[in-house]
This record gives C-alpha cells, sequence and structure tokens, in this order.
C-alpha cells in the first residue's frame, strides 16, 4: 500500500511506523463525529435552519439552534456563534472586555500570550484602548527555563483582585508544549483552590475536538476561538465563538454588540448552513491535521531538525513547529509550500509586517478561505530560532506529497 501513495523511500518508511498512530486519531475522529452528529439530532437540525437573515437578524432560528448544538458540543450552558467576530483574537477580546472591570486584575498563567493579544492587554499599544488603558491590570507567570508551567509559583500568583486567570491552550508563536485538557484541568483547580471567584478564559484556538472533551468540560468558565480554524471545519467564511457560563458569555455578547441588544441580534447572512456543515466536517479536518502533524515531526526529526510536539508526546491541538535555525530555510520553506498550494500558487511570500504582530512575518499557504490556516499553510515569524509553524492540512496526503518536493530542496540539519 505504500508504494501506491509514496516511492520517497524515506517517507514510505515513515507512514509504515504511524500506521497505529493514525488508528488513534481515526479513533478519536470517530468519537467526536458522533458527538457532533447526536447533537445535531437532539437539536432537530433541519433544512429550514440554513434559512438567511439580514438587518437585525432577529429570530433567527438557525442562529438559536446552531448555538444550542455548539454549547451542547462545548459541554457549556450557553455559546455566541457568529459571523460578526472578526478573528479569533476578536472573540478572546471580547470575552476578556466583558468579564472584567476597573481595578481587576488579569493573570496570564503560561507567560506571555500570542502576540496578537499584547496590544489588547496593554502590552504593546498602549494608549489604545487596551485593558490597561481601562484600569485594569496585568501579570504574568513565567514559564519555567523548560517551557513547563510553574506549578510551585501558580498558587501565588492568584490574589484577591485576581479576576480573570487566562490560559492559552496551543504554543502560539513560542516553543512550549500546548497544554493537554488533563493539564488545564489541573490549573483551573489549583487556581480555584485558592480563590473561586477567580474566572478562567480559555484561548481555545487551535483545539478543538483534538481530544474528546473541551476546556469547559473541566472547569474553564469561557473559552474562545475562531470559525476559520478547527470548528469551521476549513469552510466557514469568517466568524468566531465564546461558550461557557450564561451570565459571562452574555456579557461578551454584550462588549460584541451592545448592552441590551446582547445575543438577540446578528443577522446570520446566509451562513448558517456553512457554519452547520463546516461543524459537521470539523473533527475529520481536525483528525486531518493531527496527521499531518505526525508525518512533518516524524519526516523533520529523521532530518535532525528539533520539533514540537515531538513525535511520542501528546498532541493537544492542531499545531507542529519545526525550528529551522536560520532565516534562510524559514523563507524558503514558505516560499515552496505556496508553490504546492492550491490557490495563489504564482505568489512568492516574503517576510513582512502584519497588523497585530511585533515580528515580521512570513505567510504561506494558498486558502480557499483567507486567513484559514486549519487548511494547508505554514508561517512564522523573522526571529530567532526561525521556527515554522504548520497548523492544519485538509487532507495529510497533501502533505505527503508536498514533503515528496519539498525534501530535495531542504537539506538535513547541519549540511
Amino acid at each position: 500500500m505504500n508504494e501506491s501513495l509514496t516511492n520517497h523511500p524515506l517517507l514510505s518508511q515513515i507512514i509504515d511506523e504511524l500506521t497505529n498512530d493514525f488508528r488513534r486519531i481515526d479513533r478519536l475522529v470517530k468519537y467526536n463525529f458522533s458527538r457532533v452528529v447526536s447533537a445535531m439530532n437532539a437539536y432537530r437540525v433541519g433544512v429550514h435552519h440554513f434559512q438567511s437573515t439580514t438587518g437585525y437578524g432577529h429570530g433567527d432560528q438557525g442562529r438559536e439552534v446552531l448555538e444550542q448544538v455548539f454549547a451542547h458540543l462545548m459541554g457549556a450552558e450557553m455559546a455566541l456563534v457568529r459571523p460578526q467576530f472578526f478573528s479569533g483574537t476578536h472573540a478572546i477580546a471580547c470575552a476578556l472586555y466583558g468579564v472584567l472591570r476597573p481595578g481587576d486584575e488579569l493573570l496570564s498563567v503560561v507567560g506571555a500570550p500570542y502576540d496578537t493579544l499584547e496590544p489588547v492587554l496593554g502590552i504593546r499599544e498602549s494608549g489604545s484602548g487596551s485593558l490597561q488603558d481601562f484600569g485594569i491590570t496585568y501579570r504574568q507567570l513565567d514559564l519555567t527555563p523548560t517551557g513547563e508551567i510553574d506549578w510551585v509559583k501558580l498558587p501565588q500568583m492568584v490574589h484577591s483582585k485576581t479576576r480573570v486567570a487566562f490560559i492559552q491552550r496551543s504554543c502560539g508563536y513560542s516553543w512550549r508544549p500546548s497544554l493537554t485538557i488533563a493539564q488545564l484541568e489541573k490549573v483551573i483547580y489549583e487556581i480555584k483552590n485558592v480563590n473561586p471567584e477567580v474566572i478562567c478564559v480559555v484561548d481555545n484556538c487551535y483545539g478543538e475536538f483534538a481530544e474528546i472533551q473541551e476546556p469547559t468540560m473541566v472547569g474553564a468558565d469561557l473559552i474562545a476561538g475562531s470559525l476559520i480554524k478547527n470548528p469551521g471545519g476549513t469552510i466557514a467564511p469568517c466568524g468566531g465563538y465564546v461558550a461557557g457560563k450564561k451570565t459571562y458569555v452574555e456579557l461578551a455578547a454584550n462588549r460584541l454588540s451592545a448592552p441590551g441588544i446582547g445575543v438577540e441580534a446578528g443577522a446570520s447572512l446566509g451562513f448558517n448552513r456553512l457554519f452547520f456543515q463546516g461543524l459537521f466536517l470539523a473533527p475529520q479536518m481536525v483528525g486531518e491535521a493531527l496527521k499531518s502533524g505526525l508525518l512533518l515531526a516524524a519526516t523533520f526529526t529523521q532530518l535532525g531538525y528539533p520539533v514540537q510536539p515531538r513525535l511520542d508526546a501528546p498532541r493537544t491541538d492542531t499545531i507542529q513547529a519545526i525550528q529551522l535555525g536560520n532565516p534562510d530555510r524559514l523563507t524558503r520553506f514558505c516560499r515552496l509550500l505556496q508553490r504546492l498550494s492550491p490557490v495563489g500558487s504564482y505568489l512568492d511570500p516574503v517576510p513582512a509586517s502584519t497588523p497585530g504582530y511585533e515580528s515580521q512575518l512570513i505567510m504561506a499557504g494558498g486558502t480557499f478561505i483567507d486567513g484559514s490556516t486549519s487548511e494547508f499553510s505554514a508561517d512564522g515569524p523573522l526571529r530567532p530560532p526561525y521556527i515554522v509553524f504548520c497548523q492544519g492540512g485538509t487532507t495529510w496526503l497533501h502533505w505527503l506529497w508536498a514533503l515528496e518536493q519539498l525534501l530535495p530542496e531542504l537539506e538535513p540539519i547541519g549540511a
């Protein structure tokens, strides 16, 4: 069977070695697929829920049922799933602005947040309407030298003024391991053991359906993410979500819309069918991304490059990081990848400034949805140690084909 997939000897060997891992992922996909279908059946999803609304969007049955299905799948009391969220960062910002008030403190538990959240928190671009501009203080618990949560210092960092503990599940543009659901559960337990009133907010981007549970099933009060990542199944054209306890979701809705409007308005604009279908496809698409990550990890480990997560490490999101070591390799990797993309293969990626990011970025991936890193894509900041982050793959076979083209042009480490 391997010969029919690839004639590349290294890749053929790797595929054979990954057989059991791929079967494990298939079991995960089947489990989460059954959850999605069962939830849609329970809420009697029908074609009438795909109808479009305009204007205020009052009485949008499709939107209401979609949010009920989503809340059910997340193990949450309520969910806000809207095309009006521009991005995952926008959804997270609405959640934070919704629950924080002047004089409150936000504690980041896993060190510095993802680049695009720095202006939101006030770490960068002060005076722009950040949380700190509104009198909200920010502190962070730095990671240990090995990139782990500092479990000894964590209880000491939680104070009486700590209103929100912010937990970023994925590694972002860092080299730390992403947090598993079991680790998230432990973090939340340790925080609430010191102060039960702390609101635990989890950035769930890239993590949805990567395990059999979501953070709201193990104690998170709020989670937020993007629909053009995992839960949109690569076909949602835009949007994001917030899910969790009803009181907090309603506060986030007030920030997205306005107090007095909350969750009652917001036209679906014809997106309901794509959101439902994307959610249906999400477990399968996440499975393909997980397989793609394993294939990349195994291949680049063989070539001597450091990878995160390692091949034998648990996978809790769809990100596979590869430490390429210098800017030339990072640029070359992304340019090669762009040539193999279905859209925009003629484009030549170059490092450039991107809104929300401090460092210049190089991004590759001709995706059908702009910014949909759940499709075939890779990117990274132009800063040492020059890591490329591969977040998706509509099918792992696309990555297999791409590696056949990439490997002759990417030398082993030290070469």
